[in-house]
């Protein structure tokens, strides 16, 4: 909180607190400030410290006044429509000329923003500092989950001198460690994937898979069918790339059938979507897993309408093997399979891989010595070892067990705390109302030291709501439950009373 006994005053403490979430996309733009009243109220100071550090940001050029409405942060330039249908805004892009300082500020201004507010809203939360407490928007394990000594040892026996100096000084190569492929593709047969090594291509982590595959297959202004709920970045990504984002609303047992046909029978430019990108197992942020018979359905469509489904499996490693993937039941004639290391083993290893159709791996191929020129061959060699030997599999099977137990207790928390799971709860991700703008909550929750994943962050237009995504493996202390519960209580009273 704000303290008057440090050297730099209240009104300063305030803006500059305001400024960084600005600038690290914690306040995304078009973002309203809380009124004066309601801010000092929050923060225990005097409405004129709140006008003066407002007044500070309006100087600094980060947020702008607008007359009966309030204080929102400013906007600075809108990309066009992604879809016919929905309105994507895009990122404001604020250049070092943008920005005014005022004579009498004592303190510097912030960083330009210079990236989209969608993706970096949500990764730079994930992996901004926010305190030493758990963090219930957080998109990975906890560190000391995925902490074992057999990824040190792996690392070692492919260090050592014998083999360090032959794998330093040469490029890897270009399709990815042979050994590594060779696992990966044993590995894919347990989950009836049938993928040959040469339609395997490493990659650094499984986005950079996805990026490869959309800047192989796409052009400026082609269309992607989308699930949304989705991951924030794969719309942001699609975006920069010039792609019409076509939402494709995700249900209990799959995609919606009838949006993805409508999209692909009456295509307002008459150019019918040209990849599908989907989250078939343990969906981020529902948990869903797609059914055997509408995964059927999508491939029908595929195959009719002449689309590739892009599979992203990033979450398969805590999954039961049985569950259904496409890639499976289509043999990779219209589906390119992603996936990746990060989320299960070490976040920095950066291991990814995709396993696609035999006619476009020369072309994604390029792509990839086009964007990476090569992968790292040490952190690959390292990893097929892990696999050979067995770790990877007892590794995951061990996060399975004590992700179970950690989704028990958080179902139970959020439960007693009167929130609501809009999905059945499985995997990594609790997909939760809470019956209040989550947007404001987060903002309020980040005084506290918490980090919310608001549900708009996951929608293509960024609605506001009152749904969150919540990460088991940090969501099973009582004590951020009684936080939430308190701000959440007093969000809903503020409403009210503003009604």
């Amino acid at each position: 909180m704000l303290t008057k006994t440090s050297s730099v005053s209240l009104t300063e403490q305030l803006s500059q607190r305001l400024a960084q979430r600005i600038r690290d996309r914690l306040l995304p733009a078009g973002a309203r400030l809380p009124s004066v009243r309601e801010c000092a109220r929050q923060q225990g100071v005097n409405p004129s410290t709140v006008v003066a550090a407002y007044d500070q940001l309006l100087a600094w050029g980060l947020v702008e006044a607008r007359p009966r409405q309030g204080f929102f942060v400013r906007e600075f330039h809108k990309k066009r429509a992604i879809s016919s249908e929905y309105q994507v805004q895009s990122a404001p892009f604020l250049g070092s000329n943008d920005h005014i300082q005022s004579a009498s500020s004592s303190l510097p201004p912030p960083a330009p923003i210079d990236s989209p507010v969608n993706a970096t809203a949500l990764i730079r939360g994930m992996f901004h500092h926010i305190s030493d407490k758990p963090q219930p928007g957080m998109g990975v394990f906890p560190p000391d989950w995925l902490a074992s000594p057999f990824m040190t040892a792996a690392v070692r026996r492919v260090t050592a001198p014998s083999v360090l100096q032959a794998a330093s000084l040469e490029y890897g190569e270009p399709m990815g460690y042979n050994a590594l492929r060779m696992a990966l593709s044993s590995k894919l047969r347990d989950l009836h994937i049938d993928a040959s090594p040469a339609q395997l291509i490493t990659t650094v982590g499984a986005t950079h898979a996805l990026d490869v595959v959309s800047r192989t297959l796409l052009k400026a202004g082609d269309a992607v069918m989308v699930e949304e709920p989705g991951w924030a970045v794969e719309f942001a990504r699609l975006d920069a790339l010039g792609a019409r984002i076509l939402p494709v609303p995700r249900g209990p047992l799959g995609p919606d059938l009838a949006v993805m046909a409508r999209y692909c029978e009456d295509s307002p430019t008459g150019s019918p979507p040209r990849l599908f990108v989907s989250v078939s197992v343990l969906h981020n942020p529902t948990g869903q897993s797609l059914t055997p018979g509408h995964a059927h359905q999508v491939l029908q469509l595929a195959h009719q309408h002449g689309f590739y489904v892009v599979e992203d499996d990033t979450y398969g490693h805590i999954a039961p093997a049985h569950a259904t993937r496409m890639s499976a039941l289509d043999g990779l004639r219209r589906t390119i399979y992603v996936s990746g290391f990060a989320k299960i083993l070490a976040p920095n290893w950066r291991v990814g891989f995709l396993a696609a159709p035999s006619p476009l791996v020369e072309r994604l191929l390029d792509t990839k010595l086009l964007t990476t020129l090569t992968t790292p061959s040490l952190l690959e060699r390292a990893l097929a070892h892990c696999i050979e030997q067995g770790q990877l599999r007892r590794h995951a099977e061990r996060i399975r067990t004590r992700l179970d137990a950690a989704r028990s207790r958080s179902v139970k928390l959020a439960l007693a705390a009167d929130c609501r799971f809009v999905t059945e709860p499985a995997g990594l991700f609790g997909w939760v109302d809470t019956g209040v703008d989550t947007e404001t909550l987060a903002q309020r929750m980040l005084d506290e030291g918490y980090l919310l994943a608001p549900g708009a962050l996951f929608h293509a237009g960024r609605a506001p709501g009152t749904l969150m995504r919540i990460n088991f493996a940090t969501t099973q202390n009582a004590e951020f439950w009684r936080v939430f519960g308190r701000l959440r209580g007093e969000v809903g009273r503020s409403k009210n009373a503003v009604a």
